[in-house]
């Protein structure tokens, strides 16, 4: 494989990872409600949110967007427990949850605006 063909590739790969970001906070932010311990179905949505998030984490760093993986890791490590549990979130996790998906907002913001998907 050429040079310039792995580039476009690449370009191409970092722009999807771009645009999918922010759905994936926004769509972990609305999961908020369904993830508590005391909701029923909790471990399937915290489920969801951590597949979501380790993707995030796993991407993010492979295809250049550092910080965003950095965040993102934050936001599953605070998932990992009850993910490996099968539970939901307790009212601190939460709160820890809320925190950090906040940050991760923040973070992919400043990265995915300072340019670096620009790769073209």
């Amino acid at each position: 494989m050429s040079v310039d063909v792995f580039a476009d590739r690449m370009v191409r790969v970092r722009r999807r990872f771009a645009s999918s970001v922010e759905g994936k906070i926004v769509e972990a932010h609305a999961a908020i409600p369904n993830l508590s311990d005391v909701v029923p179905a909790a471990a399937a949505s915290l489920a969801d949110v951590y597949r979501s998030m380790h993707c995030i984490v796993g991407i993010g760093q492979t295809v250049g967007f550092p910080a965003i993986g950095r965040a993102a890791r934050d936001v599953e490590d605070i998932l990992r427990s009850a993910y490996s549990s099968g539970r939901g979130l307790t009212s601190g996790e939460i709160s820890r949850f809320e925190n950090s998906l906040a940050a991760l907002r923040k973070v992919a913001s400043c990265e995915l605006q300072s340019g670096h998907t620009v790769g073209e």
